[in-house]
């Protein structure tokens, strides 16, 4: 019984017809009345005939009523709302019409639910990106700032001895002082606020090879449609997350980081020569995949994790230009 139960629906009805079919075929060749007590072999060629057309009269009409359903179940299982559009054709009879289409009604309403939640989610975190940004370069910068003067002045009136651990002092300051402007700058794109998404994206580049060592081949064209806010701020937080995992994943040495004209679209593209990443990995959303599809659902675009041409990791992300 709980083989039978873990068959799909078709099989299931067609196998309770097909015993009643076959009952009442028994029934009837055996009936006293019904059929001569010596049933000709070639009567009982004629019912087996007509059960096998029976039954498969029974399939043909049973698999495009209840074939739906069990296509309705497996997508129920496989839906991802970080993959937008997965619908299913509403066929077979009226019934089970009425259930995919309230099913893929059900899909349309809890994607917009799940972008808008996104987008507050996200703007959230990006005004306590700000917040804290702004917090370390005021406050903690001002501070480090001001032991720095205040060293600075020791070291004019002190003896040769002190003076070089003041230096010292001093250029531990300093190097925090650069920690925090970087740690600031990465919570808060600067340059993408003023200068635009190719200038903030050069500096990331730039800044992401110099801290790991790996190359990074720019190509940005120069004839980009234009893109909201939230489109820019998508890019470049992929392409952060994606330079992120290189350095702590890939173990690569080059990286190729480009920025294209789609139709009517702007496509960021960033691939590796690292390592690369297992099926397992892409499918779960590891290493700030489920983030960056997260960003690109929120903002109508398409992000695609493959194997590199050059044997690592490719990132793409498509996202929809500004209408003009």
């Amino acid at each position: 019984m709980t083989t039978f139960t873990r068959l799909p629906l078709l099989w299931r009805v067609f196998a309770i017809n097909a015993a009643l079919l076959l009952v009442g075929t028994l029934v009837l060749s055996v009936a006293p009345g019904r059929i001569h007590a010596s049933l000709a072999v070639v009567e009982s060629l004629d019912l087996a005939i007509g059960l096998i057309v029976m039954l498969a009269a029974n399939l043909l009409l049973l698999r495009p009523t209840l074939s739906p359903v069990d296509r309705l179940v497996e997508r129920m299982r496989t839906v991802d709302l970080l993959r937008p559009g997965q619908r299913l054709a509403e066929q077979g009879g009226p019934e089970v019409v009425d259930v995919v289409r309230a099913f893929n009604q059900m899909l349309d309403r809890l994607e917009a639910e799940r972008r808008e939640s996104s987008r507050r989610v996200l703007a959230a975190q990006e005004a306590e990106r700000r917040r804290i940004a702004s917090g370390l370069h005021d406050e903690v910068g001002q501070v480090l700032t001001g032991v720095l003067l205040q060293l600075d002045a020791i070291a004019a009136a002190d003896d040769d001895g002190r003076r070089d651990k003041t230096e010292e002092a001093k250029q531990s300051i300093r190097q925090a002082l650069e920690e925090v402007r970087r740690i600031a700058q990465e919570l808060r794109p600067e340059l993408l606020e003023h200068l635009g998404l190719v200038s903030a994206l050069t500096a990331l580049s730039r800044g992401f090879a110099h801290a790991s060592g790996v190359q990074v081949d720019r190509r940005f064209a120069t004839d980009l449609p234009g893109l909201s806010d939230e489109a820019e701020l998508a890019i470049y937080r992929v392409a952060q997350e994606g330079l992120t995992n290189v350095a702590r994943h890939a173990e690569a040495r080059r990286v190729e980081l480009t920025l294209e004209p789609g139709a009517n679209s702007v496509v960021l593209r960033l691939a590796d020569d690292g390592r690369g990443m297992n099926a397992s990995a892409s499918q779960d959303g590891r290493g700030g995949l489920r983030g960056m599809r997260e960003r690109a659902v929120l903002v109508g675009g398409a992000l695609a994790v493959k194997d590199g041409p050059a044997g690592g990791v490719e990132i793409r992300l498509e996202v929809p230009a500004e209408a003009p």
